[in-house]
Order: structure tokens, then sequence, then C-alpha cells
């Protein structure tokens, strides 16, 4: 086999806002219910940003608590890949703001907005600048502040979201070119613009409004589960492995019920998917690297474990990226 560079994982960190918001504080205000909720999404509680607090401040956190597990300096980063739907302001990009609050002077720094699939498609971008050879090291960022987009009187879409941010860092480093090598294996990404109006934002610049969040959570299901597991499944297929080959499936945390069914198609078992959206609801792009933090923290995925990561959202968009931890 031919020697190839592959993208490795050296480090990871979350951020999550300091309020916590448990399902009972939304029966004061909505004809809901903490077994409602729990029933249909699995989630139990999320984190919401303070007054104040932006997406920067918990993606620099993330940034901080990455660069840190990977004991390196943000002078050592080459760029900065932030995945956001909630960015700070419309421009510039909130990647920059990070930039500039590690102080970090070189590289370039730059936003992708793939909704809840930024993540996966922010990966994969870092993956092709590592092994294009424009980048050595890239901190690739999920942030969120989904609060800020949601309609309190909405009882469908306001109980989902929460708050947060998670980051990895990823470096260059030479391999087999086997599938037994650390690092991004294979990657699949997808959108399909024709069904953008079962989920968006009804806001934005040309609007003169930031607008809320509107969705048709029966046909976002069916989509889901659907294109995650094929996503999955082909993205493993480029990788020369198979189900039975995955340590752990790391999920887009939108829905336990949309976890569950990906993870059936897939023939894996829950012991080896990790989940946490009982305690985050669904942060959007800053689900996945929260995933893989809060993982990596409990003793669940370890060096060597082969990862599947998959995400869907507003596009829609979705795609999913296999590595080895």
């Amino acid at each position: 086999m031919t020697k190839q560079i592959r993208a490795i994982v050296k480090g990871v960190g979350h951020c999550l806002p300091e309020r916590v918001v448990e399902n009972a504080e939304f029966e004061k205000t909505l004809d809901t219910s903490d077994e409602w909720i729990r029933t249909r999404s699995g989630i139990e509680r999320r984190h919401f940003a303070s007054e104040g607090e932006k997406t920067s401040d918990l993606a620099l956190a993330a940034a901080r608590a990455a660069l840190a597990d990977a004991g390196l300096d943000a002078a050592d980063l080459d760029a900065i890949i932030l995945a956001t739907t909630t960015p700070d302001l419309t421009f510039p990009s909130t990647a920059t703001t990070v930039q500039a609050g590690l102080g970090m002077t070189g590289g370039f720094a730059f936003d992708i907005q793939a909704v809840c699939a930024g993540f996966v498609y922010a990966l994969s971008n870092a993956n092709a600048l590592i092994l294009s050879g424009m980048a050595k090291r890239v901190l690739v960022i999920g942030a969120e502040t989904f609060s800020r987009i949601l309609d309190w009187e909405d009882r469908g879409t306001c109980v989902l979201f929460g708050d947060g941010a998670g980051a990895l860092l990823l470096e260059a480093a030479e391999a087999e070119g086997t599938p037994g090598d650390r690092g991004i294996l294979s990657v699949d990404l997808h959108s399909d613009g024709r069904h953008r109006d079962i989920l968006y934002v009804d806001g934005g610049v040309a609007t003169g409004d930031t607008g809320h969040v509107r969705m048709q959570g029966r046909e976002v299901f069916r989509h889901a589960v659907e294109k995650l597991s094929d996503t999955a499944h082909t993205a493993l297929d480029r990788a020369g492995l198979s189900g039975a080959d995955v340590d752990w499936l790391v999920p887009h945390q939108a829905n336990l019920r949309i976890i569950k069914a990906t993870a059936q198609r897939l023939d894996l078992p829950m012991e080896r998917v990790v989940v946490t959206v009982q305690d985050h609801g669904n942060t959007s792009a800053a689900s996945i690297p929260l995933a893989l933090s809060v993982g990596k923290a409990r003793g669940q995925i370890k060096p060597g474990d082969l990862l599947v990561t998959e995400a869907i959202g507003g596009g829609l968009a979705w795609g999913a990226v296999v590595l080895r931890w």
C-alpha cells in the first residue's frame, strides 16, 4: 500500500451555557408536558445561552478546550472552520472572532452554514484542506445559540433545541493508506433544495427580520431515517468497511427516535451509540462535536475506535464521516 496523509484527531472539547432548562419549564407557558417531550424526542433538558452570551463565546471556550486536550497553542493552527446557523453578526464570520479571541494572527478562518449538517460539512472541508496540503492543523468547531431563533409559542419546535459548542482539532499525519488507519477514512455529502420548505427559518437579511424555525416534523423524520442510514452505509463502503466494524455511531442529536431507527438500519445496538440528546436537545451544528467530546469524557470513545458520524439538517443537507479515533 502507498503511504498517504490522513487527518487525525488530536484534541476535542466542548462548552455548554450555564443555564439548564428542564422540560417542566415549558409547562408554564405551553400546552405541553415533560412526558410529551420525552416520548416524542427523548429530550429531558437543554442549555440556553444567557443574555449577551454569543455563539463566539461558546465556540471560543470549546476551541480552548480542544487545544488544551491536544496540548497545542493557537499559533500551531493553520485554519479554523466554524459551522453555525446563528452567527454573532451577518459579517464578519464568527470564525474570525474566535481566531482573534485565541490570539491567532496567522492562517485563515471561515464559517460554514449547513444547519444541523454543518459539522459534517466542516469536517469534510477540513479533511480536504489537509489532504491537499493547504493546511496541517485545522480546528473544526460547531457552535449555536439556536434559542435566539425559536418561536416560544410553537410547542413543536421550541422544546427541541438547545445551545452549545464543540470543537475537534485535526492534524495531518502519514498513514499506511488502509482502513485500519487513524483519522478520517471517508466522507459522503448530499443536499437537495427541493425539500427546503420542510425545515427552515422564515427570516433573514433579505426579509429584514431574523425569523423563527419552522418545521414539518413528520416529513423531517421520514427523510432523516432514510437519508442518514443511506449516507452512513455509503461512507462505510467508501472506506472499505461495514457496520460490523463500527465501534461507535455518533449521530446528530436531534431526536432519540431518529437515532434508534438509524442505528437499527445499520444493525448497531444502542450500546454502541453515543447519545447525549437527553441532556442537550438538538444543538444543530454543535451536536456531533458535543457528543464526541462527552463520549470521550465518559470513557466511551477510545483511541483506535472506528466512528461513524452522520447528520441531516435544513436544505435539506446531509452527510456522514467515517473516522478512526
